[in-house]
């Protein structure tokens, strides 16, 4: 098995605001991200996919076609935008680093399929002291 990774870069500002929560539960809990105006990160997102090398080709998946892919279904949907408003995959999806990491994956896992490849890793880079991965379990 050979796992292929792919990092693409994006900017994207959200809020981290639970409705059910009065203003200073929110701000106690998620401190500046509470932001009512949003606040922004630069993203680095990295797309590994796994299998066995194809014999005619040596790749387990062709790079630039993976690149594409992320391309269309992500970042154009996410880069410079606001994720609570702008962006249809995380409509009343918290926006948490997690959840949106799992959105990525759900925008990705049948379209690498359909490529014959597998998605194994969604690592999602929020900040240099914070990122999270998810593996589709």
């Amino acid at each position: 098995m050979v796992y292929t990774t792919r990092i693409e870069h994006f900017n994207a500002a959200h809020k981290l605001w639970n409705p059910n929560w009065t203003a200073e539960k929110n701000k106690e809990v998620f401190g500046k991200c509470a932001n009512e105006n949003f606040h922004g990160h630069n993203y680095e997102l990295h797309i590994t996919v796994k299998g066995d090398p194809h014999p005619d080709t040596g790749f387990v998946m062709n790079a630039k076609k993976l690149g594409d892919l992320v391309k269309d279904h992500v970042i154009e949907k996410v880069d410079h935008c606001n994720l609570n408003i702008d962006v249809p995959f995380m409509k009343d999806v918290f926006t948490s680093a997690e959840n949106f990491a799992i959105a990525i994956w759900n925008e990705l896992f049948e379209v690498i399929k359909n490529e014959g490849s597998t998605l194994h890793c969604i690592k999602l880079i929020e900040t240099k002291s914070i990122y999270v991965e998810y593996f589709g379990e």
